[in-house]
């Protein structure tokens, strides 16, 4: 059993399997979360949301939850997209009331993920009702509302004391041919920071139900498109101007209306636009687990990162050869490791031999680059050779220059793995290199987001690349698209080589290392940002 495994609910109450007093198995008793995605910015999802994720079996998604958190299902669960957009209801609200009741009635954990609150506006009371009436245990994971984090990614405080004291949030979904059930008289009189929610088709009858109310035509007033994302825009105006400003320069929805005065303070206030990677959208392609570090340089710098893994590593399915060698540590002189995932399976292949550090004594490491290093310092070995180029051929170089005579190299890697390490090995012909395979490199793709669909479309800026085999799982996953549409943004020469392959532009980092490569793809960014900001 996985720790994972370990930490999911086993009892009635939480899901799981349950017994009878003679021990006999009940039925399987499931649970449903209702989990509040946030507004579309994947580090606004809590972390007892993103951990309730990690451990669903089914998820039930709408169409505003954001590609991030999208790209944050695990792979294999089962997913059902029920998204709903105005006049554009993949499933009616009692169907999706219907599939959390029959898939949890099945004994799984299903996540039902919405963008958002579940409890605003997000008809989360509704789907609980039925779920309450079958007796279906059920979790709650509130979620930061638009109607805050929007208003605040452009620069809009929803009070403030020279301004308002209070905010009011009000939905602007109307059924079709019925008015809009506001009492504008109320919130016209009680002088807060208003953000209608849902509102965009209804922004004509607003403007008049705030204007007939008595609200001043030069109140300001801002309409947020997709906030929180890279695309995000605010179209700034007032009461008496919004209806012809929309008219005149198109909103994309989801969007939200914020009505007052603290809506001035958005130029003054504004921070997201002066990231240097505002607006910039990248896929990071790294293994599921590997691509954190990546991710946080560049969400530091303004990006909006879509983790989708273009390849998995696994253990070899024989690692006989691994084994033989630790039996026979004593013989060798260097062990070089070209990833951390290596110097993982090494050590815990250690410690099943029965073996700890103590077995290491006398024993030189190499390390291809800063990751693998940092790896082995977290088993307590410090790395001997690290390379001045973080690649396999220099690798190879720096070891060939640096062994004596005679001396015997344990390469424990990927069993496809590149063969420049070896070729520049191969220079020293009194050397004995045992290549053993301890991983295998598989081609995976995202199961929930279209990568052809998302670069056809310009929703992704750049891709980038750490690895020859992330471009090519990268490529494998999306066969219909021209690659010519993708800049990748490379690690090193090899990895742009194989970008080059399949037609990518590409750009290499100067030095093979994380911040290098974040670094790169803000240079790249500073030459294709639009210039145009709200």
């Amino acid at each position: 059993m996985t720790e994972q495994e370990k930490q999911r609910p086993t009892d009635g109450r939480t899901g799981g399997e349950i017994h009878t007093e003679n021990g006999e198995p009940k039925k399987k008793i499931g649970k449903v979360w209702l989990v509040g995605a946030g507004p579309g910015d994947v580090g606004l999802l809590t972390l007892k949301g993103a951990r309730v994720l990690e451990q669903a079996e089914v998820v039930v998604y709408d169409s505003l939850v954001g590609d991030g958190v999208l790209a944050k299902i695990p792979q294999g669960i089962r997913t059902i997209n029920v998204g709903k957009r105005a006049g554009h209801h993949t499933m009616p609200q009692e169907q999706i009331n219907q599939v959390l009741l029959e898939e949890a009635e099945a004994g799984r954990r299903v996540v039902r993920l919405k963008g958002g609150d579940p409890f605003l506006f997000g008809r989360g009371g509704e789907e609980l009702e039925l779920l309450a009436e079958h007796k279906i245990p059920f979790e709650i994971v509130p979620g930061i509302t638009s109607a805050i984090a929007v208003p605040a990614y452009n620069g809009i405080p929803v009070t403030h004391r020279d301004f308002c004291s209070s905010v009011h949030i009000i939905t602007g979904h109307q059924r079709k041919g019925e008015p809009l059930n506001i009492d504008f008289d109320a919130l016209v009189r009680i002088k807060g920071t208003l953000v209608f929610l849902m509102g965009i088709s209804a922004l004509p009858a607003i403007m008049q139900g705030l204007l007939e109310a008595g609200m001043h035509p030069d109140m300001p007033c801002a309409v947020l498109s997709r906030g929180t994302t890279a695309f995000q825009s605010c179209l700034e105006s007032t009461v008496g101007q919004m209806e012809q400003t929309v008219r005149e320069q198109e909103v994309v929805t989801p969007a939200i209306i914020v009505v007052g005065k603290v809506c001035v303070l958005h130029r003054e206030f504004s921070w997201y636009e002066k990231l240097p990677l505002s607006g910039c959208r990248v896929i990071v392609t790294r293994p599921r687990g590997r691509s954190g570090r990546m991710s946080r340089l560049l969400r530091a710098k303004g990006a909006e990162v879509l983790e989708l893994p273009s390849i998995e590593t696994v253990p070899s399915g024989d690692l006989s050869g691994l084994a033989a060698a630790l039996e026979n540590l004593g013989a060798y002189h260097w062990t070089a490791f070209t990833s951390p995932y290596g110097v993982m399976l090494f050590f815990e292949e250690l410690l099943k031999s029965g073996r700890d550090a103590r077995a290491l004594a006398g024993l030189k490491f190499a390390a291809i680059g800063e990751g693998t290093k940092k790896a082995l310092a977290e088993h307590g070995i410090r790395a001997d050779l690290l390379p001045d180029v973080y690649d396999g051929a220099h690798l190879g170089m720096a070891l060939a220059e640096t062994c004596g005579s005679g001396e015997r190299i344990l390469l424990p890697r990927a069993a496809i793995g590149s063969e420049e390490i070896l070729a520049a090995l191969a220079v020293r012909k009194d050397l004995t290199v045992d290549d053993v395979p301890v991983y295998e490199t598989r081609y995976t793709g995202p199961e929930v987001l279209d990568e052809t669909k998302l670069f056809v479309e310009g929703a992704v800026t750049l891709a980038v690349f750490t690895s020859a085999s992330t471009v090519r799982g990268f490529a494998s996953a999306a066969p219909g698209l021209d690659l010519r549409r993708v800049t990748a943004v490379c690690i090193g020469q090899q990895t742009a080589a194989a970008a080059k392959e399949f037609g990518m532009k590409t750009e290499i980092a100067r030095k093979a290392t994380m911040e290098s490569l974040a670094d790169c793809v803000e240079q790249v960014y500073r030459k294709i940002r639009p210039t145009d900001v709200c």
